[in-house]
């Protein structure tokens, strides 16, 4: 596994460079604690059309739609035929995250969720193959003998936008097709909102709640990321009850957090819901990112850095401590970080599509390592607690916040390699806590 974040290490990570008075315990690579998660299985495919295109398919452009299987399919086929097709690429908030987590930490990432039994070179589920990290296991997933999720976002020659979207089979996934096996090693299991909202019938809910029983059973963290916030409204109090009963790690945009919490402010909210949760990730636009957590008050340690205005009075005084489930400690106390957009966020945005789930994955890279380093070196000082994360709440912040600046830059919402070796742009200073 790579160290998570550019920085120096005081702790001996990797641990090939550790002290050698320090007790190792070998562990073999497949009980390291991998990152698992559930998807609905899409692709974003987009494309040029011209305005008879979108009235042949009943389309209007600039509205949203929702397409049957037929006629999905023959529109897939005709933008085929006629080459209008500009770019399709693995999509699925949970697929993106798994993704950029295994190109974070050259580690290995397992989907769970239904892919195509009959693939063909070139087709959807192909290029969903194609832009799919090889570190990321798929053995597990179900076969369908349908399609998967399409998303389209045809583009007319004045630049207007349409998008059509096909749920395929996408919620097709079963409560056998979860093993318990996969859920018991993992580092943490990584859910959307978007999983407990299916048609009657559909058995997507229920392989859901399927491998939170599994994970509560082995002590494995929950991690939910909300993915839209019009689900969040629909019945705000009964996220508010899922995330007290079943969620460790919450990952939220400041749209979500207010439909969630009633709370405008990102950091008002993120405190609202530490209520349920032990760990928070609030994107907040251009505003930056927020964390918040708990740490025994016996091992907080103050920052060094500027002491913040905001709702909550110097919010983060205490944002080197590491965070821990409130469970976990015997005097919890609140912590809380926040950090502005990288650089002041890209010259040129590219895709906003994504940079929530790359900040995501930054914050899971720090925690697989942290199980990682606790396994391989178990006496070394940095697991006098049992702590959630290997690095500060506000040395995850750093490392969240480069991450989504390079989503930001690219047109794809997956990073296509890791951060790079060397950055001249950075002081060294950048790094440090």
């Amino acid at each position: 596994m790579k160290f998570p974040g550019k920085r120096k290490s005081k702790h001996y990570f990797p641990v090939n460079a550790r002290d050698p008075l320090l007790i190792s315990v070998p562990v073999e690579a497949e009980s390291m604690g991998w990152l698992v998660g559930i998807d609905q299985t899409m692709v974003d495919i987009e494309a040029k059309v011209d305005d008879d295109f979108l009235s042949r398919y009943g389309l209007t452009g600039g509205y949203s739609f929702i397409l049957e299987d037929d006629v999905s399919e023959a529109l897939y086929q005709e933008l085929r035929q006629r080459n209008l097709l500009s770019h399709q690429f693995a999509g699925g908030t949970v697929g993106n995250t798994l993704h950029n987590y295994s190109m974070l930490a050259d580690d290995r990432s397992i989907l769970l969720g239904v892919i195509c039994n009959n693939i063909h070179i070139g087709d959807y589920a192909y290029r969903y193959l194609c832009n799919t990290s090889s570190r990321m296991d798929l053995n597990h997933m179900q076969g369908v003998d349908g399609a998967i999720g399409r998303c389209y976002t045809l583009i007319n020659s004045a630049g207007e936008r349409t998008f059509a979207i096909n749920p395929g089979d996408i919620n097709q996934l079963r409560p056998e097709s979860i093993p318990e096996e996969v859920i018991a090693g993992a580092s943490a299991l990584l859910l959307t909102s978007y999983l407990l909202r299916a048609k009657p019938g559909e058995p997507m809910p229920e392989a859901a709640m399927q491998a939170i029983e599994y994970a509560k059973k082995h002590h494995v963290p929950v991690v939910l990321t909300l993915g839209t916030r019009h689900i969040i409204a629909d019945d705000p109090q009964f996220w508010r009850d899922f995330l007290r009963d079943h969620v460790s790690i919450l990952a939220m945009n400041e749209e979500e957090a207010l439909d969630l919490t009633g709370e405008n402010d990102p950091l008002l909210a993120t405190d609202k819901a530490l209520e349920w949760v032990d760990l928070v990730l609030c994107t907040a636009g251009p505003a930056g990112l927020y964390m918040g957590g708990f740490t025994e008050e016996a091992s907080k340690r103050k920052t060094n850095l500027p002491l913040l205005p905001g709702a909550i009075a110097e919010f983060n005084q205490y944002e080197f401590s590491r965070a821990m489930r409130a469970s976990d400690c015997e005097q919890p106390l609140k912590v809380y970080s926040h950090i502005a957009p990288y650089m002041g966020g890209p010259e040129k945005i590219m895709n906003t599509n994504g940079a929530g789930d790359g900040a995501l994955a930054a914050l899971l890279h720090d925690l697989s390592a942290n199980i990682y380093h606790r396994q391989k070196v178990p006496n070394s000082n940095k697991h006098q607690h049992h702590y959630l994360t290997y690095s500060s709440l506000s040395q995850v912040c750093k490392y969240a916040n480069r991450v989504s600046y390079q989503v930001l830059h690219q047109h794809s919402p997956r990073l296509s390699r890791g951060l790079p070796e060397r950055e001249d742009s950075l002081e060294e200073a950048y790094w440090d806590r």
